[in-house]
């Protein structure tokens, strides 16, 4: 069986895997400019075979590893891990926390790419073998700042491969478990900024002013109404109000109000109608209440779009790691955005998520992502970097049969 060394070969390199991520967790980097976790990727893979691709827009990078078999014409396979950050404060405790205030790996980023560290180091001990190329795309920027649209565009993924993975950490799903679905895994995510204008005056006197602060109340009830009416209840949409900013005191009428928020959708058509319906109902509900709004949005990551072929490569590779335990087809999409869905509008692939709960812990009551307590057992990262390293190795054995 293909698999069956390599997640005894992962867990021999799990001292290397934990030591990495740790290095990178107490150094966490924001935004596309990540230099000192691509230094220390660069020098953890420093003896390895490896061509190096850099751009202009990112501190990113794309190693590539030619296999022994390699063609002119042979299969290509990208992984991926990203490197960012969050801009918020750890409050773990670990000894290895943080070591810049404001900042946090509350995502597992920095367990993505150490097992991506891990994976190449083990397709690197099979390079003889690959009749084939291994595109390895170590991406900043992946919280909201297109990083994956920008190594693209930077021309760092040539050729595009003939299928792409990656993996995402979930701190609050079993210990080792895979899990993935074909078609749209995460969600499409905008940003809107909805002003509403009106005539601000004295509080005692409303009569004598144009008030936005109703008609923006109002917008936020209208447009959920607009979800559950405008809307298939089977269809996925979330459009959720998170801000309300207006007003200095307590006794003036402002002269504008802004609200903002997000949208999420698991389709190109129902992101464009969403698109249009909150401006519209903005518009009309403003224009009930005597004054204006205008919106204006901000297009964020697309939908991920899992193939199914990929789907089924890992499912099959997920259950020859750790048997039928091993795998769980997702019921739903996540509502949730991840930009390595721009990898995915030009090939094939899938994205997976790895539960890293501790083991005997109840992992459904465990912290999420993005939360300043979020803590990963360690011991399950050698199973993330088996997995990639078994789909890369599956699909070079076999593409999609």
């Amino acid at each position: 069986m293909l698999t069956e060394t390599l997640l005894e070969s992962a867990r021999a390199l799990q001292p290397d895997i934990v030591a990495l991520r740790r290095a990178i967790h107490a150094e966490p980097e924001l935004g596309l400019d990540c230099p000192m976790t691509m230094a220390k990727v660069r020098e953890a893979l420093a003896d390895l075979p490896l061509e190096w691709r850099t751009g202009p827009s990112t501190t990113g990078a794309v190693a590539v590893l030619r296999g022994g078999r390699a063609g002119e014409d042979s299969t290509n396979v990208l992984l991926r891990g990203d490197m960012d950050a969050l801009p918020m404060e750890e409050k773990t405790g670990l000894d290895f926390a943080s070591t810049i205030p404001g900042r946090m790996h509350a995502c597992g980023h920095d367990t993505h790419t150490a097992m991506l560290v891990g994976a190449a180091r083990m397709l690197a001990d099979r390079r003889e073998s690959i009749a084939g190329t291994v595109q390895l795309m170590f991406q900043p920027g992946e919280e909201g700042h297109h990083g994956a649209r920008f190594m693209l565009d930077d021309g760092l993924i040539d050729p595009l491969p003939d299928v792409a993975f990656a993996l995402h950490i979930m701190p609050n799903a079993k210990f080792g478990v895979l899990a993935g679905c074909a078609g749209p895994l995460m969600a499409a995510a905008d940003q809107f900024t909805i002003t509403v204008r009106g005539q601000g005056g004295h509080a005692s006197m409303p009569h004598d002013c144009a008030d936005p602060v109703p008609a923006a109340a109002a917008i936020v009830g209208t447009i959920q109404s607009m979800v559950t009416r405008r809307f298939r209840a089977t269809e996925a949409v979330v459009v959720t109000v998170t801000q309300i900013h207006g007003g200095t005191t307590h006794n003036v009428i402002p002269d504008a109000v802004t609200l903002s928020g997000t949208m999420r959708t698991l389709s190109g058509a129902a992101r464009e109608r969403v698109h249009e319906l909150v401006a519209e109902t903005a518009r009309q509900t403003a224009a009930a209440h005597g004054v204006e709004a205008a919106c204006e949005i901000e297009p964020g990551f697309p939908v991920t779009l899992c193939d199914p072929r990929a789907v089924a490569l890992g499912r099959e590779v997920a259950h020859e790691l750790g048997g039928e335990e091993g795998w769980r087809d997702l019921p739903d999409p996540i509502m949730g955005a991840e930009d390595f869905a721009y990898v995915l509008e030009k090939t094939p692939g899938a994205m997976f998520f790895l539960g890293v709960a501790p083991q005997g812990e109840d992992w459904s009551q465990c912290c999420a992502i993005h939360s300043p307590r979020m803590t990963v057992d360690e011991a399950a990262l050698p199973h993330g970097a088996a997995m990639l390293t078994g789909c890369a190795l599956r699909f070079f054995e076999r593409g999609f049969e």
